[in-house]
């Protein structure tokens, strides 16, 4: 699955810039990622524009950079590493206060990326799906995050109690293309909701996600696609 959505990303990245000069990236944390990122430094080193790409976060815990839960920092460790690329990283510092660090980095996205309905408008978002169907750092519990009219908002995760920041829904949902990246057993009776489109699928964060210009690309291994159908929805895509 990292291996074929590399491959989507190189085509996307490379369409992109020949249209904009440069791409609006941000991505998500977890171990779907990683194993993207992986792939990416591994086999894309020198085929990817890399520094017409602006990468940005969707979320991030309240940790330093150097803790291994924090989001840039294993991007840091699995990518931007191996290709001496910083200069156009923006990551959100979880090692600050968390109420300023969100009007911050929303002050941020305000200056450095074109607007649209209002909100931030990203070329490309990455996302991941979490076993309660969360994402980013917009939990079950948090079902108003995905209407706030903030661009970043700071959150408490519902079990571990840990702070964060995320990007609000309706920034999401700006974006021109949104990509799910989803792995695991765990996740397979979620998509299978998600993907049937009734009511059921608003039950999770993830059901709302819907890119402004058409439906989001879902990117699942099988066994997150494996109650899915390979007939149900063409733009379900399943490798092992």
């Amino acid at each position: 699955m990292a291996k074929a959505f590399a491959a989507e990303f190189q085509k996307i990245t490379e369409e992109c810039i020949f249209l904009k000069e440069s791409v609006n990236i941000a991505l998500s944390g977890g171990n779907t990622p990683q194993q993207l990122f992986a792939v990416l430094a591994e086999d894309y080193k020198n085929s990817i524009i890399w520094d017409k790409i602006n990468f940005y976060w969707t979320d991030e815990r309240c940790v330093s950079p150097e803790s291994s839960e924090s989001n840039y920092g294993e991007a840091e460790r699995i990518l931007f590493s191996k290709l001496n690329l910083y200069n156009n990283v923006h990551r959100i510092m979880g090692e600050n206060d968390p109420s300023e660090e969100a009007e911050r980095y929303s002050q941020l996205m305000q200056r450095n990326l074109p607007s649209e309905n209002n909100f931030p408008e990203f070329d490309i978002i990455l996302l991941g799906m979490g076993a309660d169907g969360h994402t980013a750092s917009i939990f079950p519990d948090g079902m108003n995050l995905l209407k706030s009219e903030k661009y970043c908002e700071t959150v408490v995760h519902p079990e571990n109690k840990q702070r964060r920041i995320t990007l609000t829904g309706n920034v999401i949902n700006n974006s021109d293309k949104i990509y799910f990246l989803v792995t695991g057993k765990s996740k397979a009776q979620i998509m299978k909701i998600i993907s049937d489109r009734n009511e059921d699928s608003l039950k999770f964060p993830a059901g709302h996600i819907k890119q402004k210009n058409c439906d989001v690309n879902w990117y699942l291994d099988s066994h997150a696609a494996e109650l899915i159908k390979s007939s149900d929805n063409q733009k379900y895509f399943s490798k092992s």
